[in-house]
């Protein structure tokens, strides 16, 4: 759990380090991001999936990047001024951009089964 959040953390710091409109102040505001998004995705994220379900059917999956984005601006507004994304379409790169960082650190530092 520990390595995940690690993990988490990394990806979130590089990300906000590659994308001009999303700023995470101080350095350690980062493994703070990680968890406030591990907990929104895993306690509100489920829910709004499941109620845009019909959307998400209509537009092959693809609504399911705009919940993403919608995600990580909560996360902003939780973070108040430790974490800021400064639109929706920075929100909607990071969230993409999260995916991908955190993808190929958990490829390389994750755990071998």
């Amino acid at each position: 759990m520990i390595l995940r959040l690690i993990i988490s953390a990394l990806a979130v710091g590089i990300t906000a380090w590659v994308l001009d409109g999303v700023t995470v102040q101080p350095w350690w505001a980062t493994v703070l991001v990680a968890i406030v998004l591990g907990v929104i995705n895993t306690l509100i994220r489920p829910v709004i999936k499941f109620l845009s379900l019909p959307i998400n059917l209509l537009t092959l999956g693809l609504f399911t990047l705009v919940i993403n984005a919608l995600m990580v601006m909560l996360a902003d507004w939780c973070m108040g001024d430790y974490f800021k994304v400064e639109n929706f379409w920075w929100a909607l790169a990071f969230s993409v951009a999260l995916c991908i960082v955190g993808w190929l650190l958990h490829l390389v530092l994750g755990k071998k089964k």
